[in-house]
């Protein structure tokens, strides 16, 4: 989760306890739900909020954290609608669930961290509410606690090659820009689809069973990690590649998809695709997806943007970051004000300053609150190989007679973040093992979950367990 980039952990503090709790390359379709900010909420709310979290998220990102590597499981396809969050708007929820008899939760769909985790029972009076059911692990019979010295293990390291003692489990308190969450590793059984024709139920998936977490998830029950650390669901299935189409920022009916696995593919006209640039070793660093950013143009003017602004430093500063757990797109400062000169010098409205309204420096405030905001040209963001074209609504937000630059900017050095606001309307594929992120324009809110796979790589329904 980055916020303009950040929603990726601070810090993961793990120790050992001895605890006892109670105990083929098919396509399985992930539902991802975005749940709608509340109409009482005035946009310019929604965006300051979500800007807030996005900041303290970028903060934190850069504080690091240290998480296990391991190998991932056998290849799998799994889909997930996505829906926008509530009651503040600022992310995307995949719904699925867990444990036997399954039971589901809407969880923030992260491609900027790793750990799976959703809040459990019983819950010590330091958890948010949520509406789904708490997971408990003693009504499932497939929970087991996770051996510490499992290779997916957050403990693991702490062992130091010795023998883990007897009934030893991995206690860890997670701490992400926007929050904190701390409890138990787990291994439990998640299945996937919403019918029962399509579901697809995958035994032995490691994940966080949190008894005690800060209240900042957003109408969620937890986050699923899509990084590419060892711990993500996307390590974890041995996808290889995954994709997603974002519903229209303030579309308040529609939802879209999520798609792991063998069928997820994009193909056809209008689809460009660029490498991504090798990942630091280091964590935090290393979970990320970054992407070579060259240059940005608005409508058919080329910005005076030096060609390194957006480039990846040998020490881990600095590059660019696709986030899907991220709002608003930040930008390093120098090619910022380059952008921010562009969009004002085309706007002929009154210039104000929406930082205390809405977090954002560059609004303008249009006639009346009804008023439609004028035309603007597309900005497209030029990167390696690849042009990502995106229209006024993917860069610019209006709500409550203001209508502001959906970005911000970030200290030079410091790493930039495309986040999902920017990604609204474009049907996204992460290819994890040709290193690729492929892209095309796409009207999210159309993509029937039925047709999803059909059209784009096979039949979603009646799923093997893996």
């Amino acid at each position: 989760m980055s916020s303009t980039s950040q929603m990726a952990s601070l810090a993961v503090l793990v120790f050992l306890i001895c605890a006892t709790l109670a105990s083929g390359a098919a396509s399985v379709l992930v539902g991802l739900t975005r749940i709608h900010a509340d109409p009482g909420i005035p946009a310019s709310q929604l965006v300051r909020d979500a800007l807030r979290r996005d900041m303290h998220r970028h903060r934190h990102r850069s504080a690091g954290r240290a998480l296990a590597a391991a190998d991932g499981a056998a290849a799998t396809t799994v889909s997930a609608r996505t829906r926008k969050d509530l009651p503040n708007g600022g992310e995307y929820l995949m719904t699925l669930a867990i444990g036997t008899p399954p039971v589901a939760y809407p969880a923030i769909a992260d491609t900027g961290s790793d750990l799976i985790w959703t809040q459990c029972a019983p819950c010590g009076g330091q958890c948010f509410r949520q509406q789904a059911p708490l997971y408990n692990p003693a009504s499932s019979t497939t929970f087991s606690v996770l051996p510490c010295n499992s290779s997916l293990s957050m403990c693991v390291g702490a062992l130091a090659g010795a023998a883990a003692p007897p009934g030893c489990a991995c206690m860890y308190n997670q701490t992400y820009g926007t929050g904190w969450t701390a409890g138990i590793q787990g291994s439990e059984t998640f299945t996937f689809g919403a019918a029962a024709a399509d579901q697809a139920r995958v035994p032995g998936i490691a994940f966080g069973c949190s008894n005690a977490s800060s209240d900042d998830w957003n109408g969620s029950a937890g986050l699923v990690g899509l990084g590419r650390g060892a711990l993500s669901l996307v390590s974890q299935l041995g996808a290889g590649r995954f994709s997603y189409c974002l519903t229209p920022f303030q579309d308040t009916n529609s939802t879209s998809t999520l798609l792991l696995g063998p069928s997820a593919s994009l193909d056809g006209t209008g689809v460009r695709s660029t490498p991504f640039v090798a990942s630091p070793g280091k964590a935090p660093m290393s979970t990320y997806y970054y992407l070579n950013l060259t240059g940005i143009s608005l409508g058919t003017t080329a910005l005076p943007i030096s060609p390194n602004a957006f480039s990846l430093n040998a020490d881990g500063s600095g590059g660019l970051i696709i986030d899907s757990g991220t709002t608003i797109t930040s930008l390093a400062n120098a090619a910022y004000q380059q952008v921010r000169a562009a969009v004002k010098s085309l706007v002929t409205l009154p210039a104000i300053d929406g930082s205390d309204s809405t977090g954002l420096d560059l609004c303008f405030a249009l006639p009346s609150p009804t008023s439609a905001p004028p035309t603007m040209p597309s900005m497209t963001l030029h990167f390696d190989g690849a042009d990502m074209v995106l229209p006024a609504e993917s860069y610019m937000i209006s709500g409550s007679g203001v209508w502001c630059l959906a970005m911000r900017n970030q200290m030079d050095g410091a790493m930039s973040t495309l986040g999902n606001f920017q990604q609204q309307n474009m049907h996204i594929l992460y290819d994890v093992r040709k290193e690729t992120l492929s892209f095309a324009p796409a009207k999210c809110s159309t993509l029937r979950p039925d047709l999803f796979a059909a059209n784009y790589g096979g039949p979603v329904g009646s799923q093997p367990e893996i």
